[in-house]
């Protein structure tokens, strides 16, 4: 009697448990850098209107006229997107694959205390917090990039200062940020120890290390973002100009002359 076989489904090398756990790590860790830039762009705020609306256009200007104005950050918001896209792909790849190998048995290993409870905790909240930070970075840009959404008041392109002012001045945006950037803080906690884990740069003496590392880096960035809505929401920081009163200002500070100010005015308007 001849025995025959069912061929397994092989793997290609873009399949591989390894190769999606470190595509989760790097997408992880690009997504960390530009949140890093982020908040200390946010910091700003506090300089003032004509400060922070400055450094906007900077940002905007960046390469041209090799690029169109906000080409630069348009393209980092399109990688920045594709990472998340590669990172949420293959976090839920490796989530089906190790649900199908533990099959029906749910509880096939344990890990008994507190070691185990904290694990299925991170993993739990890694999972869903997830979800509530893709759908808050769609959120934040219509509501501070393109401006589909306007809550709280008449947002203008340029004035960026103007606009958070008016969005935090509503309890639920506020609620909003708290909440997805609590949900950005557990997650960079976990995920800073579990992707320099996955990349080998974890060892038995520097563990300890690596946890304070990431405790300091996802509670910082909370602290850090959340300095300027709280800031906005109780009153602490001026409110916008006036256009009459604004616009000289501004344009005098990306050095356009008096001259220049009508056109000054409707580029940055």
């Amino acid at each position: 009697m001849v025995k025959t076989s069912v061929p397994s489904k092989k793997r290609t090398a873009y399949t591989t448990t390894v190769f999606m756990k470190r595509l989760m790590a790097w997408s992880g860790l690009f997504f960390l850098v530009f949140v890093l830039f982020h908040a200390y762009g946010n910091t700003h705020y506090f300089e003032g209107e004509i400060a922070y609306d400055h450094y906007a256009y900077f940002l905007r200007q960046l390469l041209v006229p090799i690029l169109p104005p906000s080409g630069v950050l348009w393209l980092l918001r399109a990688a920045l997107m594709a990472c998340l896209l590669a990172h949420a792909g293959s976090a839920f790849h490796l989530w089906a694959r190790n649900k199908k190998a533990r099959g029906t048995d749910k509880y096939a290993v344990k890990k008994p205390g507190a070691e185990y409870f904290a694990s299925r905790y991170a993993m739990r909240t890694m999972r869903w917090g997830g979800v509530i930070l893709l759908l808050f970075v769609v959120w934040h840009i219509l509501q501070f990039t393109t401006l589909t959404l306007t809550p709280g008041g008449h947002y203008e392109h340029g004035r960026a200062y103007m606009n958070m002012w008016y969005g935090f001045q509503l309890w639920w945006v506020y609620l909003i940020y708290l909440v997805a950037l609590a949900a950005l803080c557990l997650h960079v906690w976990h995920g800073v120890w579990s992707a320099l884990q996955t990349l080998g740069a974890t060892r038995g003496d520097t563990v300890p290390f690596i946890r304070l590392i990431a405790f300091v880096v996802a509670f910082g960035l909370f602290a850090c973002f959340m300095a300027v809505p709280t800031a906005i929401f109780l009153g602490w920081v001026d409110p916008p100009m006036s256009a009459a009163d604004y616009y000289p200002q501004f344009c005098d500070a990306i050095g356009s002359s008096a001259e220049q100010f009508a056109q000054c005015a409707a580029l940055t308007h």
